[in-house]
């Protein structure tokens, strides 16, 4: 008769189960695959196979009883961690939604604002916008794949241990509020920039011409101009994101 310890259960169990948790928070808070859109079943797939398919770059894990207080303990560090690393990606989503948000204000197409069902918030058309165009950027870039390697890495730099908060004083999140106003202006500076260059013209031309209707005229001028500037500086969008995610995951690893 085959018999199984509980030392040996947990032995098979703890390996998987720490990685899995860590995963599962993750995929929770990070923006694309966290979506509303995204089935539950899915991102337990997922964290599930990604706590498997790494075990042979993560560290050896500490067999705790699951009915202890310290596996109460390692399991909200796994939260802490796996939130922690989906928020810091959702900080660089936000920043470039700024940027989009900075950009509608230049233009006038504040007004166009809606409520967007994923995110559960009002927006403007423009941010949006820039929101969509970089997840798709986050995509094609294999970010995904970036933010998983860092979730890897972070079992060296914050091991599994009963310290939940060790990893809030190193890592210093509070921190990551600065990267949304400095990458969402770097984003949105050549467009904002172009657009108060088409206010000044469009002042100077009242006050030369006061007969024309800078009203009538000044709208469609700087939603064509900020349009145009959209495209041209589409392109350019990639880099300040890039620096800004390995700023951002270098605290993980």
């Amino acid at each position: 008769m085959i018999s199984i310890s509980e030392a040996q259960l947990l032995a098979w169990v703890s390996p998987v189960l720490w990685p899995f948790l860590r995963a599962l928070a993750l995929f929770t808070a990070m923006p694309v695959l966290g979506a509303r859109n995204v089935p539950a079943r899915v991102r337990i797939g997922l964290a599930f196979f990604i706590a498997l398919a790494s075990q042979a770059s993560l560290p050896p894990m500490p067999a705790v009883a699951l009915d202890s207080h310290l596996a109460f303990v390692l399991v909200v560090q796994q939260l802490v961690i796996g939130l922690s690393l989906g928020f810091a990606v959702r900080v660089l989503f936000a920043a470039v939604e700024l940027a989009g948000e900075l950009v509608g204000l230049q233009m006038g197409l504040n007004f166009a604002g809606f409520f967007d069902p994923l995110s559960a918030s009002q927006g403007t058309a423009t941010a949006r916008f820039f929101g969509t165009m970089i997840s798709w950027l986050f995509v094609v870039i294999n970010g995904h794949l970036l933010v998983i390697a860092a979730l890897v890495d972070s079992f060296k730099a914050f091991p599994v241990a009963p310290e939940p908060f060790a990893f809030v004083r190193r890592a210093l999140p509070h921190q990551w509020a600065a990267e949304i106003f400095a990458t969402g202006l770097w984003i949105a500076l050549p467009l904002v920039a172009m657009l108060l260059f088409i206010n000044l013209v469009l002042g100077l031309i009242s006050r030369v011409a006061p007969q024309i209707n800078v009203f009538a005229v000044g709208f469609p001028i700087t939603l064509g101009v900020g349009l145009v500037g959209m495209l041209l500086t589409l392109p350019l969008m990639q880099q300040p994101f890039l620096m800004a995610m390995d700023r951002v995951l270098a605290g993980f690893r």
